[in-house]
């Protein structure tokens, strides 16, 4: 099997494999939110507000690591599916939070079981040794891109 991502240079050949891996990855879940009418992307931002609790707009486009134009996009769609909402800040009436709602929490506890499996078996080349360091250097990574 060809590797297009491969390079010469060690630092291009690792953003290379990671693209791919992340394009990949992204194909194989989407493929398995597309029968409820959800994306990878809209799954991140439900993530996402959840583990920054309440944030605003922006707080979670820089989270997901996105526009402002594209998160807003998300937001519309995942409100309109009922699976998030956008309440007055009470610190602030001006600023808006998004907060997830209790559709999102009973849809996730139904298929976290399967997706968390599905996941596994996508990893399962690598023994529990090197998913850790595999985290730990992708984590190093992000940190030092921030």
């Amino acid at each position: 099997m060809s590797e297009p991502y491969k390079a010469p240079e060690p630092h291009v050949h690792a953003f290379r494999a990671v693209l791919a891996l992340a394009q990949r990855l992204r194909y194989l879940m989407d493929d398995r939110l597309r029968g409820d009418g959800l994306t990878t992307q809209q799954a991140a931002l439900l993530t996402v507000v959840e583990a920054l609790g309440e944030p605003s707009l922006k707080e979670a486009a820089a989270g997901l690591g996105s526009t402002h134009q594209n998160v807003a996009q998300l937001v519309a769609s995942l409100e309109r599916k009922g699976m998030l909402q956008i309440a007055a800040d009470p610190a602030d009436r001006r600023r808006r939070r998004l907060v997830t709602t209790s559709a999102n929490a009973e849809y996730w506890r139904e298929r976290n079981i399967g997706d968390h499996a599905t996941v596994a078996t996508w990893f399962s080349g690598l023994s529990p040794g090197e998913l850790e360091t595999l985290c730990g250097l992708l984590d190093r990574v992000l940190t030092d891109l921030k």
